[in-house]
């Protein structure tokens, strides 16, 4: 393959819903582009974009795949994405390397949920849209619905540069009102005869054509002037009006494959090839500095690493952005994260899991190298001189999570190293070891994506796993004063262990006024505050621990060991050992002894002091609570509402949005455990779901009971 320059390389994701036909097209095009000389299928297991053994064992994109077609003297890079919700991360990475997106729909389901979630991504990065309308030789085929559908949602700006002559087993030909022409097929695809339009087809193919002018006319002043002089447009004058448009997201072309047959395909890389902007057309990356930076082949050379994956007989192979300048075999380069130097051995153009190697590859252009040290996704090298870095990919929430531990404990060590290993390949899995939870959480986007985990390190590492239902991470804390004071006494010869501490605790908030004057049991206490200490707990919340001895009751050097086993019993709190927060502790008053007293004797009398106090002080439980938000179509709205509504959840509000309702919500964590595939049960798959932590709230009195009374059992059996 030759080197491409800056203004011949075009980079665009191929996108949409599981089902929709990405990867059959992906290898119409490989086909069509010379990469392969024969065409695989998703049934046969044989594609070149899924080849991972879990992909064709599910039958489904995991990953995404990055292969490059040559077309009319343009190399134009593509990046198959998964469909499922549940691999969002592929399509997320992929939309920011990339600079324009092919949406592909299945004609017999038109606008599906995971075409509107994807297309919400294309619109948070700015990213020109063009809708191909596939499968259109299925018997329930519906490419008019599938229009009506695309107008309802993003009205004029949808334009038709195709529409097919007939759909369904029947289906063989197009009427292009760019062209202006009819394209028919033989069985086999593949070159098609290019026919004039048969008159019964020819006002609407005028009405069509007139529109789209119209609208290639619109985004661009001088072409308007022109239209208006003449009534109409050249083919290129058109093909720019066009380009214009998908810049700035003003028209979202429809276009019409029957990628399984191989028709249309052809016609749909040439107008990839004509129309669709080359990178030095958009908008410029950003370093994490605010520089803008042009991709320049003479610029100074910087890669950014997208996407990496580890492969048999190969390791990890890396892929990468050229950002800006060029990059050469042998070439040695700067981590701009990680302050290694790497030397890139050997350059790669790809087609999925096969590699050729070319000499050099320069700014705009996508690629892979293998055998990198110590580079991560996410990573930038840089040349000599260059101190850009790039962190321009946020990946969205985990929405589904489980505890996971080896069969065999003594595997525990080997199943973290394969995890961290994944989540390079995947980094919307989030891997936590929990010290509070005494568990290993692995947090996704629902339960296929971790199933997907599962089955990855058992039939590939060869390491049987289970998933646990995790356990919530819930908090204590009190809601009124009390008082306490404990007296820790010990002699066995020698010198013994003294020390005496008398302590008040109150629930503790933001703004609270100074600790003034208690009273308890009839008795008052009066509170010198001599030195106030706010800890801010990495758990969350607040510890505020108050001096407020007087007459050197006990010696100041005391009172940061009553405040380390004040601390070590807020680590596990009284009620179900977990995290205590916001709370105030005035320590005023206590004994100790000339000879017996010392540090231990202080931090085991502040926390069975603060141990009791905390019991008589109202203690409550509180549990995580999330802000969930649910797009669903408007007919599942009721069911959906009432699923949230047994899982204890507060509506907090609803918008329409086109036939879909959004629905927003706080959950808490106990109840969203098997949400992801409840509501996928509920709605067909058909509505999705965004998490993120709110707060902490007081669990229900029944609920408190019943965790109180759980947690006294494991005490029991411990």
């Amino acid at each position: 393959m030759k080197v491409y320059q800056t203004n011949e390389i075009k980079n665009i994701s191929i996108l949409g819903s599981s089902g929709s036909g990405k990867t059959t097209l992906a290898e119409a095009m490989l086909y069509e582009g010379g990469v392969i000389k024969r065409r695989g299928s998703v049934e046969a297991k044989n594609t070149v974009c899924d080849y991972f053994p879990v992909e064709k064992e599910y039958g489904y994109s995991v990953f995404s795949t990055v292969f490059s077609v040559e077309w009319q003297d343009r190399k134009l890079n593509f990046i198959d994405c998964p469909g499922s919700d549940d691999f969002i991360g592929g399509a997320v990475s992929a939309l920011n390397v990339t600079d324009t997106a092919l949406m592909v729909l299945n004609a017999q389901y038109g606008v599906e949920v995971g075409t509107i979630n994807q297309f919400r991504y294309t619109e948070q990065f700015h990213k020109p849209v063009i809708f191909v309308v596939n499968q259109l030789d299925h018997e329930k085929a519906d490419y008019d619905g599938t229009v009506a559908q695309l107008r309802d949602r993003w009205g004029g700006k949808i334009v038709p540069i195709q529409y097919p002559v007939t759909t369904g087993a029947s289906f063989n030909a197009v009427v292009d009102v760019l062209k202006m022409k009819m394209y028919r097929w033989k069985p086999e695809g593949g070159v098609p005869d290019v026919l004039e339009i048969p008159a019964e087809e020819m006002d609407k193919a005028m009405e069509l054509h007139k529109a789209l002018v119209e609208a290639a006319a619109e985004h661009d002043d001088i072409l308007m002037e022109k239209f208006f002089e003449e009534g109409t447009l050249s083919e290129d004058d058109m093909r720019a009006g066009i380009r214009a448009g998908l810049v700035t997201r003003g028209m979202f072309p429809v276009f019409c494959v029957c990628a399984g047959r191989d028709m249309c395909v052809r016609r749909t890389l040439e107008f990839l090839g004509n129309v669709v902007p080359c990178t030095d057309k958009m908008p410029r990356p950003v370093t994490t500095e605010g520089v803008e930076v042009t991709p320049e082949a003479d610029g100074p050379t910087s890669l950014f690493f997208f996407k990496t994956t580890v492969e048999p007989h190969i390791g990890q192979v890396s892929y990468f952005k050229v950002i800006s300048g060029k990059v050469k075999s042998g070439d040695d380069l700067q981590n701009a994260d990680r302050g290694s130097k790497e030397r890139i051995a050997q350059l790669f153009v790809v087609a999925g899991q096969t590699r050729t190697e070319v000499p050099e590859m320069v700014a705009g252009d996508i690629g892979a190298t293998v055998k990198l040290k110590d580079v991560r996704r996410g990573n930038t090298l840089n040349g000599k001189g260059c101190d850009y870095r790039f962190d321009f990919i946020k990946y969205p929430d985990p929405k589904y999570r489980r505890a996971i531990k080896p069969v065999n404990e003594a595997d525990a060590e080997k199943m973290m190293e394969i995890l961290m290993r994944m989540r390079e390949e995947d980094p919307t899995w989030v891997i936590e070891q929990s010290k509070e939870l005494k568990q290993t959480i692995v947090s996704g986007q629902g339960e296929f994506h971790l199933r997907t985990l599962k089955w990855r390190i058992e039939n590939n590492d060869k390491l049987p796993v289970e998933f646990l239902e995790p356990k919530i991470p819930y908090r204590e804390t009190i809601t009124k004063a009390a008082r306490a004071d404990y007296r820790h006494k010990k002699q066995s010869g020698g010198a013994g262990q003294f020390g005496e501490v008398h302590l008040i605790i109150e629930p503790y908030y933001e703004g609270m006024p100074a600790p003034d004057t208690y009273r308890f049991g009839g008795q008052e206490y009066k509170v010198n505050v001599r030195d106030t200490q706010t800890i801010d707990l990495e758990w969350g919340g607040k510890l505020v621990f108050v001096n407020s001895i007087v007459g050197g009751a006990i010696d100041a050097r005391f009172l940061p060991a009553i405040l380390k086993g004040i601390m070590a019993r807020m680590e596990q709190g009284p009620l179900t050992g977990s995290y205590a927060r916001d709370v105030r502790i005035i320590v005023y008053d206590g004994k100790m002894h000339p000879v017996d007293s010392n540090e231990i004797s202080f931090m085991l009398a502040g926390r069975n002091a603060f141990s009791t106090a905390f019991k008589e002080a109202g203690p409550k439980i509180l549990e995580p609570v999330y802000d969930v938000e649910v797009s669903v179509p408007a007919d599942y709205l009721g069911d959906v509402m009432s699923d949230l509504q047994g899982r204890r959840a507060i509506i907090m509000g609803m918008n329409s949005e086109k036939g879909y309702e959004k629905l927003m919500a706080k959950v808490p964590l106990k109840e969203m455990s098997n949400y992801s595939t409840s509501l996928s049960s509920i709605t067909g798959g058909r509505a999705s779901f965004t998490m993120k932590f709110a707060s902490y709230e007081l669990v229900p009195s029944d609920v408190q009971e019943k965790l109180l009374k759980a947690y006294e059992a494991t005490q029991t059996e411990d």
